[in-house]
């Protein structure tokens, strides 16, 4: 019986690292999840291509959780990050390795990456795009809560001031106390609303609280990049 042939997807490229003597072992997003394979002849053509933030083409073979890439070809203009944005891509690219299930499809998500790039290549600001995919990564691998309703069911007072409960939802708090989110800025980062002031850096504040359980306490490697002179 003979088996059926391989067929071809999109993926762009998360990380790569040699694999014995001329190989390497890639971990890849495509539509169909986060998928890890074998790249042979990792320094010829095939590894000029197998660069992070270039669209491709590739034919994936074997049934395990060890694939090896078949035929790979460009799917269209490679994306150029420099400075943050390169720094955010590198970002991106490492949550998901950290947080997408492997073999796990997730379409949309994949779609929003690759539209995520090509906005940091267009220099859009930096903070929104990574807020936004933050917030669907976590809500597409079912970590996600409501922004309008606490973990009561009640809506989210604008006056309001609430704590995050990782893995439940926004519980309202009555006695102040530090690190807490204002019920504003919270209807706000649900409207994506920049515009109200603390909204963006409460955003920013609230995903990291929402992502480090996910994270098991390891730090990602590309936050470090920001901090660097």
């Amino acid at each position: 019986m003979s088996s059926n042939p391989p067929i071809a997807q999109l993926a762009y490229v998360l990380h790569s690292r040699p694999y014995r003597e001329t190989s390497a072992l890639v971990d890849f997003i495509t539509p169909q999840g986060r998928l890890r394979a074998v790249l042979r002849s990792a320094r010829g053509k095939a590894g000029t291509l197998a660069r992070p933030f270039v669209p491709l083409e590739i034919e994936f073979r074997g049934r395990g959780e060890l694939k090896n890439v078949g035929r790979m070809e460009s799917a269209g203009i490679s994306t150029w990050l420099n400075g943050e944005a390169l720094f955010s891509g590198l970002y991106l690219n490492e949550l998901l390795i950290r947080l997408l299930p492997a073999e796990d499809p997730h379409p949309g998500l994949f779609d929003h990456y690759a539209a995520t790039l090509l906005a940091l290549a267009e220099g859009r600001a930096l903070e929104p795009l990574l807020r936004a995919f933050e917030w669907r990564l976590l809500d597409d691998i079912g970590y996600g809560f409501s922004l309008t309703q606490d973990i009561h069911g009640e809506p989210v007072a604008i006056d309001g001031m609430y704590r995050l409960q990782v893995d439940a939802g926004l519980e309202r708090i009555y006695l102040i106390q530090p690190g807490l989110f204002h019920g504003a800025e919270l209807h706000a980062m649900a409207q994506t609303d920049w515009a109200v002031p603390g909204a963006l850096s409460a955003a920013k504040r609230l995903m990291r609280q929402a992502l480090a359980v996910h994270l098991a306490g390891k730090p990602l490697a590309s936050r470090e990049l920001f901090r660097k002179p």
